[in-house]
């Protein structure tokens, strides 16, 4: 990637991008962890986790501050700044049928889009000018547990949620998203009714603080991005409580 800037003609300036790795074509956050707070990786590392930098938003070039002109004028700006090819990327952008191309990325697994004011101007921090769109994955997991609830927080803090593999509940991570303060309660009063003094997951990589088991028969709804090398959830977010479902019958899917 740095040999990617050696050659360009533009020297000075303070674009905005993101690094990125792929797996079967589509990026990988879990991937991609293999080379963070690495500085020098290796020639294999580099072979089997190779990075790409898309830039999306031109913010200084030539000594010039372009914030104050239009996001679809700084991306003009962008693309006759530099030389696109190996490493560096140029980030792709469509300006009609939003909600087609949102519908399409979800159908390729991707993680989500982006969508921006075109006519905007450049404003640090997070703003109503641009959206992040996730598309999430969603299936049914067993809750094993929960965390004590903080600060203000009723019921309980998380849930802690796995699947069954080869008739063993496998831990698959902690959902603290998506409650509501009903949800908080209700759910949390089904959970002390529950409570057990023995962990029904297997395996390691359980948390030990403030950590109550419950007997594996409530089984949740959950979205989530993607999983995780580890077999953990990324993103989760609690959806509902599956009454439909049987505990045993909850797998991995996909």
């Amino acid at each position: 990637m740095v040999e990617a800037f050696r050659s360009q003609p533009t020297t000075v300036f303070i674009a905005n991008g993101e690094v990125v790795t792929f797996d079967a074509g589509v990026t990988s956050f879990a991937k991609l962890q293999k080379r963070m707070q690495v500085a020098h990786p290796s020639p294999d590392l580099r072979r089997r986790v190779p990075v790409w930098l898309y830039l999306f938003d031109l913010l200084y070039v030539d000594r010039y501050d372009v914030r104050q002109i239009s996001l679809r004028c700084r991306k003009q700006l962008l693309r006759q700044a530099f030389h696109f090819r190996d490493s560096l990327r140029f980030t792709e952008h469509r300006e009609t049928e939003g909600e087609a191309y949102y519908k399409e990325a979800c159908r390729r697994g991707w993680e989500g889009v982006i969508a921006k004011d075109g006519d905007g101007v450049y404003v640090s921090g997070r703003t109503r000018a641009w959206l992040k769109l996730k598309c999430t994955h969603e299936q049914e997991f067993v809750i094993g547990g929960y965390t004590d609830p903080r600060g203000g927080r009723v019921g309980f803090g998380a849930l802690l949620v796995g699947v069954y593999e080869r008739g063993r509940l496998v831990y698959a991570g902690k959902v603290g998203t998506g409650f509501d303060h009903t949800t908080l309660q209700r759910l949390g009063k089904q959970l002390a009714q529950l409570e057990t003094t023995t962990s029904p997951f297997f395996g390691d990589g359980l948390p030990q603080r403030g950590v109550h088991w419950v007997k594996p028969k409530l089984v949740a709804q959950v979205g989530f991005t993607e999983w995780t090398s580890e077999g953990k959830l990324r993103h989760p977010r609690f959806v509902g409580l599956r009454e439909d479902k049987a505990p045993k019958e909850v797998v991995k899917e996909g």
